[in-house]
C-alpha cells in the first residue's frame, strides 16, 4: 500500500515551547504549512519535543524532517502508543546538523549516521529533541512529515 501524509487538520499537535511565546511567527502550525519561509522555533531548554495525536490509528513508516543548520538535534527519540497506553520508545535518530531534508524509510536508511523507522501502529507519536546543536538548546524545524497508512 502506498504511503500518504498522516498529519491532517484533525491531528492534535503540541510542542514543548515556542521562541519568545511568539506563536504567530514561530508556532507549531509552521511544521506542516509547506512553506520554506516559516518554521517552528523552540525556546531554549535541554529537551524540546513535538507530540501528534492522530484522530484514528495509523501505521507510521516514514519520517521527513528539515532543521535549520546550527539548530538541529544530535539525538531524537521517537515514542508512540495506542490510546490509553503509555508511550514506548520506537527508535532513536541521529540527524545531521544541516538544512537538508532528511528522510527515513523502513529497511532503507537515508538519515544522518543511520536511522530506520520501525513500522509501528499508533495513535500518538512523540518526537523528543534531546540534544540541540545550539548552545542554548533551541531547535528550528522547517518541515516535519509523518507518512504511512491510515487504518
Amino acid at each position: 500500500m502506498p504511503v500518504e501524509p498522516l498529519v491532517c487538520a484533525h491531528t492534535a499537535t503540541r510542542v514543548s515551547s515556542v521562541l519568545n511565546r511568539d506563536v504567530k511567527q514561530f508556532g507549531k502550525q509552521h511544521l506542516f504549512d509547506g512553506s520554506e519561509e516559516t518554521c517552528w522555533n523552540s525556546d531554549q531548554g535541554t529537551s524540546q519535543w513535538v507530540t501528534l495525536d492522530f484522530p484514528r490509528p495509523v501505521k507510521v513508516s516514514q519520517l521527513h524532517i528539515q532543521f535549520q543548520g546550527g539548530f538541529s538535534s544530535r539525538l531524537c527519540t521517537l515514542e508512540g502508543c495506542r490510546t490509553g497506553e503509555e508511550l514506548v520508545k520506537i527508535s532513536e535518530l541521529y540527524p545531521q546538523d544541516n538544512h537538508a531534508m532528511q528522510i527515513s524509510f523502513p529497511r532503507m536508511v537515508i538519515w544522518g549516521d543511520g536511522f530506520q523507522v520501525e513500522e509501528t501502529v499508533l495513535d500518538k507519536l512523540k518526537i523528543t529533541f534531546g540534544s540541540s546543536t545550539d548552545f542554548f538548546g533551541r531547535v528550528v524545524v522547517y518541515h516535519l512529515g509523518v507518512l504511512g497508512e491510515r487504518l
